[in-house]
């Protein structure tokens, strides 16, 4: 992702396009699973904030807070892997 110094090009976000969708899919995925000590009313809740959490994020321009929002994504989604709900979901 390094095209541009600080603020991202229009390559960079066509790059990290399809790891984005790919990561918001799977957090979705990963809420419905019946590991997670959560009601139906919950989980719908948190599906809510996740899209509105990518939302917030499809916005950014800066490549650091990117590649930030990404890798806490990836750490999000391996918790929810393990049937633990991440901190910032709560």
């Amino acid at each position: 992702m390094a095209k541009g110094l600080i603020w991202a090009t229009t390559e960079d976000l066509v790059r990290n396009r399809s790891r984005v969708l790919s990561l918001y899919r799977q957090v979705l995925r990963s809420l419905n699973s019946p590991q997670l000590p959560m009601s139906w009313a919950a989980r719908m809740a948190k599906k809510a904030e996740v899209r509105a959490m990518f939302m917030l994020g499809s916005e950014e321009r800066s490549i650091h807070n990117i590649e930030d929002l990404i890798d806490a994504a990836e750490y999000s989604l391996s918790l929810l892997r393990k049937g633990e709900i991440p901190k910032y979901i709560q």
